[in-house]
């Protein structure tokens, strides 16, 4: 396995994470035994990054890992754990919540699902519109000052969030949506990030698997939060699956998946940033691994940009209402 500091005050982690929300039916139904088989073959792997949501699966995802983990020495993993998103029982959004009491009481269920006594690097999922950045990592620098957690991190925010958060304690990672489609943070999020010291952990590097080379447009059923997502809907997904042959030409010519050409174009883009790949099942955690032997030069990567220039993707990454909710996406961000 590869490795790469995360960020200046950040751990050292595997080249790649294992993202595990597909694992709780966000993309539809998944197979439990599976799930733990893949993180068993992530860690066996050389994987030690496993990254997950309080909020994903109500819960669910974080049992499911502890279950995971329980013969594995703690020492050999490092949890990332996105907080604050609220939802309903009827597995509805609800809004968020970073304020510091609802940050420690968030951590201690987290503990006791996860069956850890401290987490890697804990973040909020989102900005709370109604707490200042300030407060919520303020109250995680005092969950690393009692030993709950080892780092902090943050999520899916612009600049000045970003800037604001770290005046008040190191940051080890910011993690957002970068691939070939989604590149964002190229505006201004990556500048700040470097100027800084902030590692990236990028996902969605597959884009939700629209441009993981598997995907077809009779695949997504009830429960697959892609029949909402405007990349995947009209002609929006006709355009975007036109995207997806032309890396799949390059990717032959390489002799590599589809797949592993868009992570390795993630990897490339600096030694700061982690892809986290969304595996749920062993067979696509090999081909994901692949990726890491996939060595992009100068030409490669001019072949890919002139294939899938910077905005070629058709529709948002999200829908409306949840791009409203990103302060990544706010104009004053860039």
């Amino acid at each position: 396995m590869q490795y790469r500091q995360l960020g200046a005050t950040g751990p050292r982690v595997s080249a790649l994470g294992l993202g595990c929300m597909g694992m709780s039916g966000m993309y539809g139904p998944s197979d439990r035994a599976e799930s733990i088989a893949t993180i068993h073959a992530a860690l066996d792997a050389g994987i030690d990054l496993l990254d997950t949501g309080d909020f994903y699966g109500m819960g669910h995802n974080e049992m499911l890992i502890g279950e995971a983990l329980k013969q594995v020495p703690r020492d050999k993993t490092l949890i990332s754990v996105k907080f604050g998103a609220l939802r309903g029982p009827a597995g509805d959004w609800v809004g968020y919540d970073a304020r510091p009491a609802a940050v420690k009481n968030f951590l201690s269920y987290t503990l006791q699902r996860l069956g850890v006594e401290y987490i890697d690097v804990y973040r909020p999922a989102r900005l709370d519109p109604n707490v200042p950045i300030e407060d919520t990592i303020g109250a995680i620098a005092d969950l690393v000052k009692a030993g709950y957690v080892r780092h902090i991190g943050l999520s899916e925010v612009g600049s000045e969030t970003i800037r604001r958060a770290a005046a008040v304690h190191p940051i080890a990672d910011l993690q957002i949506e970068y691939s070939l489609i989604s590149r964002g943070i190229e505006d201004s999020i990556l500048q700040t990030c470097r100027e800084l010291g902030i590692g990236i952990t990028a996902y969605g590097v597959l884009s939700r698997g629209l441009i993981s080379g598997h995907w077809d447009k009779s695949k997504t059923g009830a429960g697959d939060f892609r029949t909402h997502s405007p990349r995947f809907q009209g002609d929006n997904i006709d355009h975007n699956l036109t995207l997806v042959e032309a890396l799949r030409q390059i990717a032959a010519e390489k002799n590599v998946s589809v797949a592993q050409l868009a992570i390795a174009w993630v990897a490339a883009q600096g030694k700061d940033i982690v892809p986290l790949v969304g595996a749920r099942r062993r067979d696509r955690l090999h081909e994901a691994l692949g990726s890491l032997d996939v060595t992009l030069t100068a030409d490669d990567l001019a072949t890919i940009e002139a294939a899938v220039p910077k905005n070629a993707a058709a529709g948002a990454r999200y829908a409306a209402a949840q791009m409203a909710h990103l302060d990544s996406e706010r104009t004053h961000a860039h």
